[in-house]
Formats: structure tokens, C-alpha cells, sequence
């Protein structure tokens, strides 16, 4: 492999694994990719969770009723089709995601004030362009 993506996927993990959020849920990497694909996406259904974790239509279902007792998600109608279930996370469900996804921010924090500001424009810079050029590769 490119070693040049070999430090990429390092220095992604050991900042994941320095600054993350300590985790107070227990909760699947299932779970926590439904409710990525929920926040980032239109319009989710269990079509569409099964299709993107790669599960049968029942398992989606179960993984999604799981959540709604658990409050991470509600669900409504299409407004444009009544017959079509949307999954909409809650508050209690951006929490979860938040602290399962995010940087602790007072962690990160701290490290930036670390930076002159010509560094900080740099990471910033570099993570702009590497999102942007992420969200095309879906």
C-alpha cells in the first residue's frame, strides 16, 4: 500500500484515539453507522440502511426498532410519498452520534492552542480540502 496513505490512516487513528470523546453508551458500530447514514443522507429508510450496512431487510428493521426504543431516532412519513418511512435522528440520537464520532472538543482545544496560527490554517486547510474530497467519493 502507498505508504504515503499508510501515515494518513496513523495519524487519523492515533488523533481518533488521543482526542475522542470517552464513551458513556454501549453501542454497536452498526448502530453508530445508521446514525451517521442518517445524519448525512435524505430521506433514510430501512431500504437504504440495509443496502448501506449490508443486512437483510429484517435485520435493518430490528437494528432500526432497537434505536427507536432507544430513542436515538424517530420516524415519519415522506411528505411527497405517504407510504415511504424516513428516519429522523433525535436529540438524544445527535448526542450519541456526536460523542461516538467527534473529537472531545476541549481536548482538540487544547492541542490547537498549542499551534501558531500559519499551523492552524494549515490543519484546517488540509481537513477542509480532505472532507470536501470525501463527500465526492460517495
Amino acid at each position: 500500500m502507498n505508504s504515503k496513505i499508510t501515515l494518513l490512516n496513523q495519524y487519523w487513528t492515533d488523533i481518533y484515539y488521543h482526542l475522542h470523546y470517552p464513551h458513556k453508551e454501549k453501542i454497536s458500530h452498526q448502530v453508530v453507522r445508521i446514525l451517521q447514514l442518517v445524519d448525512k443522507q435524505e430521506e433514510i429508510g430501512i431500504n437504504e440502511i440495509a443496502s448501506y450496512i449490508q443486512v437483510s431487510h429484517n435485520t435493518a428493521s430490528e437494528h432500526v426498532k432497537r434505536m427507536i426504543e432507544k430513542s436515538y431516532v424517530t420516524k415519519g412519513r415522506d411528505p411527497s410519498d405517504e407510504r415511504k418511512v424516513i428516519l429522523y435522528l433525535t436529540d438524544l440520537g445527535e448526542e450519541v452520534l456526536h460523542r461516538n464520532t467527534r473529537l472531545d472538543e476541549d481536548k482538540l482545544e487544547e492541542v490547537l492552542n498549542k499551534l501558531d496560527d500559519v499551523e492552524k490554517d494549515l490543519v484546517e486547510q488540509a481537513l477542509k480540502t480532505l472532507s470536501e474530497q470525501a463527500k465526492q467519493c460517495m
